[in-house]
């Protein structure tokens, strides 16, 4: 049983993330929507779009500007449509609670955030972005914000810990500050991943993170965990691959809820690796 249950957290902790953008997607938006995929079909009744993909289109800009007529849109996903900015006017869709670009080059962070007081997931992927604004916290009901793929330094706010419906938090192959201390105040998150991201160190102050339940710091210049993680007390998922970590805190005994513990690619000794085991005997490790 303690195996099945050690697998499915797994399955949750390291596949989900990739499964959760088409998801998401599905979720938001008024039950059997249909979901235009291209402009000109949707413009011929705008008030009864909810639900636009335009993936892999060629939007141009009279295009894209069609887009501030949707004044019921609640969904939108833009990918491979080879833009620099979003569309005119963007914050007159004040209903919109699903917003995706992926493989734009978007300069900037949404324009007037305090527009979206609906938004609830958020993802940016490879685009140009090289800060998030102090504003982000104007998104009051954002859940869920995934941003990544910059090749490029990312300056953080300090007001992510102002974000109280924050559960869901990732970023990768992005250049942060090498201690991100902004996203370990975040007192709701359940969810923190933090891959190639330069990550050195992280926070001591763990019991700023009461409701954490997967934490996935991978493939970062990471040497050290610190002592005080037993404070994350509901954490079941804890990744840790790739990085340059020979040793655990003995601490790591008292994260009851543990299920699955990821070591693989660090520079662990046999003897260390059997001292953790040791230390976690209900939980899957892997090394």
């Amino acid at each position: 049983m303690r195996i099945k249950k050690a697998f499915g957290f797994l399955l949750f902790g390291l596949l989900v993330f990739q499964t959760v953008a088409q998801s998401e997607f599905e979720k938001y938006g008024p039950y059997g929507a249909q979901v235009f995929t291209d402009i000109k079909t949707a413009s011929a009744d705008e008030k009864k779009v909810f639900k636009l993909d335009l993936s892999y289109q060629n939007l141009d800009a009279k295009s894209l500007s069609k887009i501030q007529n949707f004044s019921n849109l609640q969904v939108l996903r833009l990918r491979n449509n080879n833009i620099t900015g979003y569309p005119d006017n963007m914050d007159k869709l004040v209903n919109l609670m699903y917003f995706s670009s992926y493989n734009n080059a978007l300069s900037r962070f949404l324009p007037r955030p305090q527009a979206y007081r609906s938004l609830h997931y958020l993802e940016l992927q490879h685009c140009k972005i090289d800060s998030i604004p102090e504003s982000i916290a104007y998104l009051s009901l954002l859940s869920s914000f995934h941003f990544g793929n910059t090749d490029d330094t990312l300056k953080l706010p300090t007001t992510f810990r102002f974000m109280k419906k924050l559960k869901d938090l990732s970023f990768e192959n992005c250049i942060l500050d090498s201690f991100p201390k902004p996203l370990f105040q975040v007192s709701t998150l359940q969810f923190l991943y933090l891959s190639n991201t330069n990550t050195k160190a992280l926070s001591s102050h763990f019991e700023r993170l009461p409701d954490l339940e997967v934490l996935v710091i991978e493939n970062n210049p990471l040497e050290n965990i610190p002592f005080s993680i037993y404070k994350a007390q509901k954490l079941r998922v804890l990744s840790l691959r790739g990085n340059q970590l020979k040793r655990l805190p003995d601490s790591i005994s008292q994260l009851e809820h543990l299920s699955v513990l990821d070591l693989r690619g660090n520079p662990i000794p046999p003897e260390e690796l059997e001292k953790i085991r040791l230390l976690l005997p209900g939980c899957e490790v892997k090394f």
